[in-house]
C-alpha cells in the first residue's frame, strides 16, 4: 500500500508592520488607555529634533496614567501631517528645528489646528521668547534646563485651558503691565523680531543665505533685508561681526 506524505507546511516570513500601519496602531491604541477616573489619557505630540529629548519625554511621559505619547517627530515638515493624522490634544514643540522653524510650526498649527494647545519646551532664554510665541498660539513655555515636575505641571495646566510660564516670567510679565507695558531689554538680542531671530540663530550654525531662504521658504532678498535689519538693531558694522555675534549666542543656548 503507498501511503500518500503531506507536503511539509512552510513556515510563515516574519511580518513587518508598514509606517502607516504602525501610525494607525498609534491612533487606536492610546485610546484604550484611560486615567484613574476613567476619562481618556491626553494624547501628547513631540516635536523635536533630538533623539535622546524625544526618548527623555517618551519615558517619563509614559509614567504618567493620565498622558500618552501618540507620535513623534523631528521636524516641522513630518510634524504637520502627523498632526493631521494623530489628533493631538497637546504638541510638546521646541524651536529650534531644522528648515521649518518652532515659531512658523506654531503659526500653522494655528492657523490649520486651532484646537491643538501647545507647550514650547526649548533651550531659548524664556525671557527672550515667551512673550512671542504667546502671541502666536502657545499655551506654555519651559525651558529645557527645568525638573520634570515642572514639565508636568506645565503639560496638566495646559491641557486644562490654563497658560504656563515660570513664576520669574510671570511676575516679570506683570511687572511689565504695571508699568505700562515698558520694560528694558535684558539683552540686545530681544530688540530682534522672531523671524529676525531665526535668521541669526541660522546664521550662528554656519548655514548660508540660500539655504536659509530655502528653510524658511523666503527669498535670497528677503534674507538679505532680515540681515541688515539685524545688524541694525544690534549695531553690528558688517557680515564677519555679524557671524561672530550669531555663533557667540548659537553656543549660549
Amino acid at each position: 500500500m503507498t501511503v500518500r506524505q503531506r507536503p511539509l507546511r512552510r513556515s510563515r516570513p516574519t511580518a513587518t508592520v508598514a509606517p502607516q500601519r504602525r501610525r494607525r496602531e498609534r491612533r487606536s491604541g492610546p485610546r484604550a488607555r484611560t486615567a484613574a477616573e476613567g476619562k481618556p489619557a491626553a494624547r501628547v505630540l513631540l516635536v523635536d529634533d533630538h533623539a535622546m529629548i524625544r526618548l527623555g519625554l517618551s519615558t517619563l511621559l509614559a509614567g504618567e496614567p493620565d498622558l500618552v505619547v501618540c507620535g513623534e517627530a523631528s521636524n516641522g515638515e513630518d510634524a504637520l501631517p502627523l498632526v493631521a493624522e494623530l489628533e493631538p490634544d497637546l504638541v510638546i514643540l521646541d524651536l529650534s528645528l531644522p528648515g521649518m522653524t518652532g515659531r512658523e510650526l506654531l503659526q500653522r498649527l494655528r492657523a490649520n489646528h486651532p484646537d491643538v494647545l501647545v507647550l514650547v519646551l526649548s533651550l531659548h532664554d524664556e525671557a527672550l521668547e515667551a512673550h512671542e510665541v504667546l502671541r502666536a498660539g502657545a499655551r506654555g513655555y519651559v525651558m529645557k534646563h527645568e525638573a520634570a515636575a515642572e514639565l508636568l505641571t506645565a503639560v496638566r495646566r495646559v491641557l486644562a485651558g490654563g497658560v504656563h510660564l515660570s513664576s520669574r516670567m510671570s511676575n516679570r510679565l506683570l511687572e511689565r503691565a504695571a508699568q505700562g507695558g515698558v520694560e528694558a531689554p535684558i539683552s540686545p538680542v530681544t530688540l530682534l523680531s522672531g523671524r529676525e531671530r531665526d535668521v541669526f540663530e541660522k546664521i550662528g550654525r554656519g548655514i548660508g543665505t540660500k539655504e536659509i531662504a530655502s528653510q524658511l521658504h523666503i527669498s535670497i532678498k528677503t534674507v538679505e533685508t532680515y540681515r541688515a535689519q539685524i545688524k541694525k538693531k544690534l549695531g553690528i558694522r558688517h557680515g564677519t561681526e555679524l557671524t561672530q555675534r550669531a555663533v557667540h549666542w548659537v553656543q549660549r543656548l
